[in-house]
């Protein structure tokens, strides 16, 4: 198979289901700031963390794809004429939601509470999940934007969501394993 087709030479692509559209429209936004995320996901996924958090993190990379294909997916070309589903993209459900937050009910067990925002950092290994985060918080806005012009399963906004807030916690979660120090953000007083 071949990777370059040169049918995006003219500055457009392809959705599912065959519509071309140019390659700064907010659909492939949406799905290629997706894509960056799962990208950083596998550098965090890739450092010296414990198993249990890489077999999570593989976890949502594969929901990532998930959360792709629905974006890069129009609503009309989604199903056939009789209503049936004419691609088959698995769904983003709440049971995908639940395991987010129960994975942060237990590493916030093991977590001092917090008291001030944190600023990013303390470890490169924690870095790289803020900037995971951050990326997925991007994705989350673009895919909101998309939202509102041709609504999707909203169940991927709320998977969004809540996948940057469990990044946020696993950077603290590997602040703590990795003993790097949290620097708390104390705003300057004006006097």
């Amino acid at each position: 198979m071949k990777i370059y087709t040169k049918t995006g030479d003219n500055g457009t692509t392809a959705l599912f289901g065959g519509t071309r559209v140019p390659k700064h429209h907010i659909r492939i936004n949406s799905y290629g700031t997706v894509d960056e995320l799962n990208s950083w996901l596998g550098l965090v996924r890739d450092q010296d963390i414990d198993t249990h958090s890489k077999e999570i993190l593989t976890d949502i990379q594969d929901k990532l794809f998930t959360v792709g294909a629905i974006l890069a997916t129009e609503p009309q070309k989604a199903l056939l004429k009789n209503g049936k589903e004419r691609l088959n993209i698995p769904k983003i459900d709440t049971a995908t939601i639940a395991l987010l937050e129960h994975e942060m009910d237990e590493m916030n067990e093991n977590l001092p509470p917090m008291t001030h925002f944190i600023l990013p950092g303390g470890h490169t290994t924690v870095s790289y999940c803020h900037l995971a985060r951050t990326v997925c918080r991007r994705a989350e806005r673009m895919s909101t934007l998309l939202y509102e012009q041709e609504p999707f399963d909203d169940e991927v906004l709320i998977y969004l969501n809540r996948l940057s807030d469990y990044l946020f916690v696993l950077a603290r979660k590997l602040s703590h394993d990795l003993q790097a120090t949290e620097i708390k953000w104390i705003p300057e007083k004006k006097e």
